[in-house]
């Protein structure tokens, strides 16, 4: 007679499911972090390019010449050309709490948000504009009223300068963040010095 060998049908004992349902939900609550983060740097992404080509709006408008339209008699010299930075833009949109956890669609037609200022003032004289939703509030001042002197640590300039600076509520929760470059014109030399990187107070907030 032949004897064979019998095999246990055995499950998953409890303990193992356990474990099993916690080892899930930990890959699960890093999903949802890493995706929640993924989006905030999106929107930071925004502010932070932005922010930089401003600066280098602010910064080519320093650099371009400008001259008066003379006429010269004989043996007479023209006015030496000089160059300033562009005056004070208005922030768009005009407050914080119109990104706050949304976003804000700039009117396009001339005179308005980023349409608006002269050749020597403002966003026409930054020659810079954004036609898509902003999740931030995006502001430029020159010689005065400069926000970094406000934020800790912030460069705020000295002097002659100027700030392009973003600051925005992606979640809703009233705490302000804030990006900024800034850039102050050298007594001696009359160069434009720019801070070395953009400078981020409460990135996610």
């Amino acid at each position: 007679m032949r004897a064979y060998k019998r095999y246990n049908n055995r499950g998953f004992t409890l303990v193992e499911l356990m474990i099993v349902v916690a080892i899930i939900g930990v890959l699960a609550a890093l999903a949802i972090y890493g995706v929640t983060r993924y989006l905030a740097s999106a929107k930071t992404s925004e502010a932070k390019n932005t922010v930089g080509a401003i600066a280098r709006g602010a910064s080519g408008a320093y650099e371009r010449e400008s001259a008066a339209s003379e006429i010269l008699g004989e043996g007479d010299s023209s006015t030496a050309p000089t160059r300033a930075l562009c005056a004070s833009a208005d922030a768009v949109p005009d407050a914080v709490t119109e990104v706050a956890n949304t976003k804000y669609q700039p009117v396009n037609t001339d005179g308005n948000d980023f349409q608006s200022g002269t050749d020597v003032a403002g966003w026409k004289c930054l020659k810079f504009s954004m036609t898509q939703p902003i999740a931030y509030m995006y502001d430029y001042n020159a010689g005065s009223g400069y926000v970094t002197a406000t934020v800790p640590g912030a460069p705020a300039p000295t002097g002659d300068g100027f700030e392009a600076i973003a600051q925005g509520d992606i979640d809703g929760d009233t705490v302000v963040s804030t990006f900024a470059r800034t850039g102050s014109i050298n007594t001696t030399s009359r160069e434009l010095n720019l801070s070395t990187q953009v400078f981020i107070n409460n990135e996610f907030e």
